[in-house]
């Protein structure tokens, strides 16, 4: 995975959320300041831009929304994804971590990312891909059981999920209500089909949003990710928001 090299000239410009950028070439891209410059985590290009002014420079690694439902929700418009430089996020259902690495990138070394998947395979290549990144803590347990895993981890600021499973919601709610601090955020990738595949998919996603403000969890906002992702939404939201005084008590 070799840098985009040939003397063409790439602009990095910071992307609106905070610590995502965008590389404009012949082909802009989505991009995320390597925190391990370097090293590639799963064959990803590499942009390489002279420091102006000073010496040395900073290396970026293209984001592939085909390949990231977080990447695909930027990309898609989404308004908030409330992970920024210095954030403490909970991610469920990190596989080999290659979205974890990019978000490892934007909390960068303020913030840290823990990152859970229950799956052995998937979670060899994550431990190794937290050798080189410390601020991802990978954790391989089944997400339906966080008192198993209480020990390591803090409170965060987000939970973001791609798990996968029909019951997604409510393993999102108990590991939001273990570690997810009031008014800390949520950040779900829901694919519609693991949910219920007789049922349509807009239906589905209403359906999950219903069993999120159940738990206290208040969707703010949904995405579809077309045209990354067939049948899949992306619904963020604030845990526990304060309520707005209704007359004087």
């Amino acid at each position: 995975g070799g840098g985009m090299r040939g003397g063409r000239k790439v602009i990095i410009e910071p992307h609106r959320h905070s610590g995502v950028f965008i590389a404009r070439g012949r082909e802009d891209s989505l991009v995320t300041r390597n925190i391990v410059p370097g090293e590639a985590v799963y064959g990803e290009k590499r942009i390489s831009i002279e420091n102006e002014g000073q010496e040395g420079k900073t290396e970026y690694r293209v984001w592939n929304p085909f390949r990231s439902k977080l990447a695909a929700a930027i990309l898609g418009g989404v308004d908030q994804i409330h992970i920024r430089p210095g954030s403490k996020v909970l991610y469920l259902g990190a596989a080999s971590g290659t979205t974890v690495s990019h978000v490892a990138d934007i909390v960068g070394p303020e913030g840290l990312v823990y990152a859970v998947e229950f799956s052995h395979r998937s979670g060899r290549d994550l431990i190794n891909v937290a050798k080189k990144r410390t601020n991802i803590i990978p954790i391989i347990e089944d997400a339906r059981h966080p008192h198993k895993y209480r020990m390591l981890v803090g409170m965060v600021d987000v939970i973001f999920a791609d798990v996968a499973q029909p019951d997604q919601a409510r393993i999102v709610a108990i590991n939001a209500h273990h570690f997810l601090k009031n008014q800390g955020h949520f950040v779900i990738s829901i694919k519609a089909n693991c949910i219920d595949s007789t049922a349509e998919p807009t239906k589905v996603f209403a359906g999950e949003v219903k069993k999120m403000q159940s738990e206290k969890m208040k969707p703010q906002e949904q995405i579809t990710l077309e045209p990354y992702e067939r049948d899949h939404a992306v619904v963020v939201g604030t845990y526990r928001p304060v309520k707005k005084n209704v007359g004087a008590s």
